[in-house]
């Protein structure tokens, strides 16, 4: 049984309870594991599992099309967030013609204020008022009658129910009312609330479109069309009809259409897309591009390595999607309020009618504060209050390189008071050199003499993709030295590897490996030890003979830390935070890069093997005595994934290699909440930091939406507040939530 997903479109969900229907209605369709409706970007992410393989993708998304139109919403393409930009009077009509047809009906009330009598004949009231009410607000009867159909309520329900409540009181008092008798009517109130309640739809419309930049900005980076070399010379082509492996010329100042790799010409590229970087990236032949970044002033031709779906641009969009899709964990107690909300809401506003009408007013008294009531308690603000704080914070965070998975690592990070950082590639440049080689036969003859003994490490190592064979080789190249192809290598996980030169089987690795393997204790311990208190890492080269494993050399390396990681670490203990370096080197060597890197001594743990990470951070996460530790991992390779896994927020960083490739971090981001996309160690800081910043944002929005509701329905209940002010209110408060989230945009790291 396979596991299938998709996002699906969804329009005319106003509140928190539209979002509880829709995946109600979706949840029972047979098959569905999970489904997250978000209200900000008017979508749906369903997962389902396919019972049989002719149930495909295609019937299932008939099938949750259908389950959303009988729930009373329009499926749309899930597309619709990829639109270009609109313009900002987009949807306003309704709302100017609402505001026309109230203006008359509101002009009485600014006459009592100046001295004035200008109330218009009940005839011209009725007139003017029935449209804005049964024309303007005709989504809400749908909406609110779809709910009543599923059993449940929602804002338009409420907002149905009040002001027909009103216009029906109105009506009432003009026909019942004694002939040229001048009656007070309220149709006033009844137009006026639909016309502010669309006012502040719109208004939430053109906010959740700027919560949805980052998206829109990273769709865009798409070229529509690429020029391809054929046999018949350059064609311009639909990027969507490019293949792997086709040959493509960019201009200056274009984008690339796709991953790959350049073949002719030399340039300069502006990755910021990608990297958050301002800095153009100089790029040769050989040199990786990658699609969505823009050519600099060289013409050149590249070779297409990835298309569609499977490139850097792609998944970079799909993880802030995926993000922005979630629901974060603090949205758990907003579903469970927004289940009961409405149907408590018409409880209140029914206990509001009875109690004044028993009191001794009148049934018009008694139902306009029922109407406020209605009118005041609406649940968009709720629904809108975590969605918009993430979409904004996630997209202003990818703007800077900060791609953020998942939304419980964004809820989590703020929470971090741990953060370990792997050594090799996180801390380090990651690409050590040799900076001496020892030949064991004449432990003190210099590198001159031991040229022999390079070209045969060189040539075994040829045959690994470790940093540190790369090391070796890279040293044999600069001394001029032919190497020869290995036969038989073979990796052995955390300690080295071994093969076949010329006839004899060579091993390189670790002293642990040499003294599990029983080699002869000799003067070159002495020289590994030296080599290691001076901050080298070391390995040794040695033999299989029929007498046992004889060691050959002595190879010392040495990395150096990334500029500005001192700074950076500096300012993360700064913070309260508490560092950890975990690496795989001897203490010796660990201990020498700790100090220049400006870490404490017992921050640093030595000889982690790289299967042992994991455990190690959960030991960190333990606290024995009190709470637990909260611990976020810094790596970016494929052995550092289990302990990207196993840590509370794991951010993966994107380095590049000397090829211009990332290695092992497309499988270090699958295991990372979090996602780095370029080696800086002070984006580290920029991630917590936006993570606190975006849950401030959620708390301050809920803060509001419960206190607003908590003290405009009783203010309403008991006759404070007029429909006119509660219908301002209520679209005020779901504005108001959508620009504070909107305030995220405004970071920086």
């Amino acid at each position: 049984m396979s596991e299938l997903s998709c996002d699906i479109g969804i329009g005319g969900m106003t509140c928190a309870s539209c979002v509880a229907r829709v995946e109600r209605a979706i949840a029972k369709l047979p098959g569905v594991e999970s489904v997250s409706v978000n209200l900000a970007t008017e979508s749906a992410r369903v997962t389902w599992a396919a019972s049989s393989p002719d149930e495909d993708a295609q019937t299932q998304q008939a099938r949750l099309r259908r389950a959303v139109r009988d729930a009373g919403y329009e499926p749309l393409a899930a597309e619709h967030l990829e639109q270009g930009p609109v313009g900002a009077w987009v949807g306003f009509a309704p709302v100017a013609i609402g505001l026309l047809l109230s203006g008359p009906l509101i002009l009485p009330m600014l006459g009592d204020v100046l001295g004035q009598h200008w109330m218009l004949p009940a005839l011209w009231q009725f007139l003017l008022a029935t449209p804005v009410q049964f024309v303007l607000g005709a989504r809400f009867y749908k909406a609110g009658w779809y709910a009543l159909l599923a059993g449940s309520g929602n804002m338009d329900l409420l907002v149905a129910l009040g002001t027909t409540a009103g216009w029906a009181l109105s009506v009432w008092l003009w026909l019942t009312a004694p002939v040229e008798a001048m009656v007070h009517l309220y149709f006033e109130g009844s137009a006026v609330v639909i016309t502010l309640v669309l006012l502040g739809k719109w208004l939430e419309a053109r906010a959740k479109r700027q919560t949805t930049d980052a998206i829109r900005a990273l769709h865009a980076l798409r070229p529509a069309r690429a020029r391809i070399i054929t046999s018949d010379g350059e064609v311009d082509i639909p990027i969507e009809e490019l293949l792997v492996g086709d040959r493509l010329v960019v201009l200056p100042g274009e984008r690339f259409a796709a991953d790959g790799v350049v073949l002719e010409g030399q340039t300069q590229v502006d990755e910021a897309m990608l990297t958050g970087e301002p800095l153009p990236v100089h790029k040769n032949v050989g040199s990786r591009v990658t699609g969505g970044s823009i050519n600099g002033e060289g013409r050149v031709v590249m070779r297409v390595r990835a298309t569609g779906t499977t490139t850097v641009l792609a998944n970079i969009i799909r993880l802030v999607e995926d993000a922005q899709a979630a629901k974060a964990p603090i949205q758990r107690l907003v579903d469970q309020v927004s289940a009961v909300f409405v149907p408590v809401v018409l409880v209140l506003a029914l206990v509001t009618l009875l109690a004044w009408w028993f009191t001794g007013h009148s049934v018009e008294v008694s139902l306009i504060h029922c109407v406020a009531v209605l009118v005041i308690a609406c649940p968009c603000a709720l629904g809108l209050a975590t969605p918009a704080a993430i979409m904004a914070g996630t997209g202003v965070a990818a703007k800077y390189g900060i791609l953020i998975k998942d939304a419980q690592a964004l809820e989590v990070a703020h929470q971090v008071d741990t953060v370990a950082f792997d050594k090799t590639g996180t801390l380090t440049i990651g690409q050590p050199r040799l900076l001496s080689l020892h030949d064991i036969q004449d432990i003190g003859a210099s590198t001159t003499h031991a040229l022999p003994m390079l070209s045969l490490a060189a040539s075994l190592q040829s045959g690994s993709e470790h940093p540190l064979a790369h090391a070796v080789v890279q040293a044999a190249k600069a001394k001029h030295m032919d190497h020869v192809a290995p036969e038989a290598v073979k990796a052995v996980a955390g300690f080295g590897s071994e093969g076949v030169v010329q006839g004899r089987r060579l091993l390189l690795g670790s002293l642990r490996w040499m003294t599990e393997l029983g080699v002869p204790a000799g003067e070159w311990q002495a020289r590994a030890a030296a080599l290691q208190a001076e901050g080298a890492t070391v390995s040794i080269m040695a033999e299989r003979t029929p007498q046992g494993v004889v060691a050959l050399a002595v190879l010392a390396f040495g990395d150096e830390p990334k500029p500005g990681v001192h700074e950076a670490l500096t300012k993360l203990r700064a913070r309260g935070l508490c560092l950890a370096m975990i690496s795989g080197d001897n203490v010796g060597a660990a201990q020498a890069m700790a100090a220049r890197l400006g870490l404490h001594t017992d921050e640093v743990h030595a000889e982690v093997m790289p299967g042992d990470k994991a455990a190690l951070v959960k030991r960190l996460q333990r606290n024995v005595g009190g709470a637990p530790h909260v611990v976020a991992f810094v790596g970016d390779g494929i052995n550092d994934a289990p302990a990207l896994a196993a840590a509370d927020v794991g951010l993966a960083m994107a380095n590049l290699n000397a090829d211009g490739q990332r290695g092992g971090t497309d499988v270090a981001m699958q295991a990372a909440g979090i996602t780095l996309m370029r080696g800086d160690v002070a984006l580290v800081a920029g991630a917590l930091d936006i993570s606190a910043r975006t849950v401030a944002k959620i708390r301050q929005n809920l803060f509001w939406a419960f206190v607003y509701n908590a003290a405009g329905i009783p203010l309403a209940a008991m006759g404070y507040l007029s429909p006119v002010v509660a219908g301002a209110a209520m679209a005020l408060s779901s504005v108001s939530v959508m620009t504070n989230a909107l305030l995220l945009k405004r970071w920086k790291p």
